[in-house]
């Protein structure tokens, strides 16, 4: 048995070469145990925060306004929700935007690496938001798997598929975990839009600022879609890509036009025009000057 490095106790002796070593027990990451979350007393506590604390709070910032709800009516429970990303306020629009029925029993897929670096981080974050944690780059088994079995035990799931806020306005095409759940479990996925969050809390700014008169986001529902015969994840993800982009056409435009222009296939995309940074930048200024110009529906 053979030592390197300063023998103890003049310095912390090295782990022997000729025995393995243990595995690393990790508890922050992918690896946080969040099943005390979903417990009858934290959930009575995170109905408390939600409804009494997140609620009017992001109704003082943000001065929210849902649409779309009435797409919802009829829809049995689980489903997952997924909604396009681009501020730190999403999480919270969407939680108090859900109906009651679907909002005592919803859980979050948070990104391991930002909402579970620390215990202290991701105990908050669990009892906060129900959030449990998922990996941005891939459909991780560990992650895929709780998420799975939380749906089957009839908990609602909320996403955001372009795994992680928008770095410049537009959106990032939408990965295929959310499509891949569906598929797996055979529950439908629920698409919204949510507009003018970027404007109050975009990525790089420490705080929000409060919504002034006109400049209240908007949360809009779209239809649930139910996997199609033959369609795989990545098929899946594209469509719902492609319907939270008409629903956003649907915001800037009207439902007439939204829906001729979806039925034809030249529905903008959600990702904006290539190019360089300035050319996204002025297209997006643009986009939201027409935004702004839009007329009610119906």
């Amino acid at each position: 048995m053979r030592f390197i490095g300063p023998r103890f106790p003049l310095g912390k002796p090295n782990w022997p070469t000729s025995v393995p070593r243990p595995p690393v027990e990790r508890r922050t990451g992918v690896d946080y145990e969040t099943e005390w979350s979903r417990t009858y007393p934290a959930r009575v506590a995170r109905a408390v925060i939600v409804d009494d604390v997140l609620r009017p709070a992001l109704r003082a910032i943000a001065s929210p306004t849902v649409h779309g709800a009435d797409r919802l009516v009829g829809l049995e429970a689980p489903a997952i929700f997924v909604a396009n990303h681009h501020s730190h306020l999403d999480t919270g629009l969407v939680l108090t935007s859900l109906p009651e029925r679907f909002r005592h029993k919803a859980i979050v897929a948070a990104a391991a690496d930002y909402f579970f670096t620390t215990r202290a981080k991701g105990a908050f974050s669990a009892l906060a938001i129900g959030a449990i944690p998922m990996e941005r780059t891939k459909v991780g088994r560990r992650s895929a798997d709780l998420a799975a079995e939380l749906l089957d035990d009839g908990w609602n799931l909320v996403m955001f598929p372009e795994g992680g806020r928008s770095p410049d306005g537009w959106g990032r095409a939408f990965r295929g975990g959310a499509a891949y759940l569906s598929l797996r479990c055979g529950r439908p996925i629920v698409p919204l839009y949510l507009e003018g969050t970027g404007r109050l809390w975009r990525r790089g700014k420490r705080f929000p600022k409060v919504a002034g008169k006109g400049e209240g986001v908007h949360v809009t529902f779209g239809a649930p879609m139910w996997p199609e015969e033959g369609e795989d994840a990545r098929r899946l993800a594209a469509r719902v890509e492609r319907t939270v982009g008409a629903l956003a056409d649907e915001w800037s435009t009207d439902w007439w036009t939204a829906r001729k222009r979806a039925s034809a296939g030249v529905t903008p995309a959600l990702t904006g025009p290539a190019g360089g940074a300035w050319r996204r930048a002025w297209a997006l200024d643009a986009d939201a000057t027409s935004r702004s110009g839009r007329r009610s529906w119906p």
